[in-house]
């Protein structure tokens, strides 16, 4: 029935700064022309920004879970082409046997989180 995610929506209050984050420093390709709803490409599905507040809700669990993550080849290079742009991460890289990743906030305070796959080998 359902084959994969076509679509991922996350709430920004300022399009300009959160078109910054995810176009110019995280690379992803903007699908729509200025005035429009900002779509991403992201693989083969999208990422959809609306305008509004984004809530999350107090009883949240784990609260600092993310929206969304995003597989990076070389997560290492990422956090540092990032810390150059001035981007500030929720904690350092976190890591566990198949992977890394690190958690940081949009311009609209929506967790989101890069992650590297690890080869293991097996």
């Amino acid at each position: 029935m359902i084959r994969k995610i076509a679509t991922v929506t996350l709430w920004v209050d300022d399009f300009k700064k959160a078109i910054h984050l995810y176009r110019d420093m995280l690379g992803l390709d903007l699908l729509t022309q200025p005035g429009e709803i900002p779509h991403f490409k992201v693989g083969d599905g999208m990422l959809v920004l609306v305008k509004g507040q984004p809530r999350q809700p107090a009883d949240a669990f784990p609260p600092e879970f993310p929206l969304v993550t995003f597989e990076v080849s070389k997560l290492d290079k990422a956090v540092e082409e990032l810390q150059a742009h001035g981007v500030v991460f929720e904690s350092g890289i976190e890591q566990r046997r198949d992977s890394r990743w690190i958690k940081l906030c949009d311009p609209a305070g929506n967790l989101i989180e890069l992650l590297e796959i690890i080869k293991t080998g097996i």
